[in-house]
């Protein structure tokens, strides 16, 4: 499996940004894809961004325009750059990579029994 760490969580106010950061260790075959969570208190976890190595990316619409998913391959990292944050941006964010390092690309969303990281809270003031 897969070892995946976020950093770079922290409190900002609105209209701020933040960057956040996943390494990747262990079988870090299946990370050629990642993707972005988030889950805010009360509410589903919701899919933000998917990356594939190739470069080819995918945004939910509530981000599009200001966040930014990329990764550096070689030194098995994912980012994602928060801009114009919102206090709806509040939430613990996640990085997934696939379970099949076989099934993956820009389209793809993670499930539960994909691999995940423990979280980083993003908290915005208004």
């Amino acid at each position: 499996q897969v070892q995946l760490v976020e950093s770079g969580g922290g409190l900002v106010q609105a209209g701020g940004s933040l960057r956040l950061s996943c390494a990747a260790s262990g079988s870090i075959v299946s990370f050629n894809t990642n993707a972005w969570s988030r889950q805010a208190p009360g509410k589903q976890r919701e899919w933000v961004a998917t990356i594939a190595s190739g470069g080819s990316t995918n945004y939910a619409d509530s981000v599009k325009g200001r966040f930014t998913i990329s990764r550096d391959n070689a030194k098995n990292m994912a980012y994602l750059q928060m801009n114009s944050l919102k206090p709806e941006d509040t939430a613990v964010y996640y990085c997934s990579a696939p379970r099949s390092p076989f099934g993956a690309g820009s389209l793809w969303r993670p499930a539960p029994g994909d691999n995940w990281g423990q979280g980083t809270q993003v908290t915005v003031s208004s």
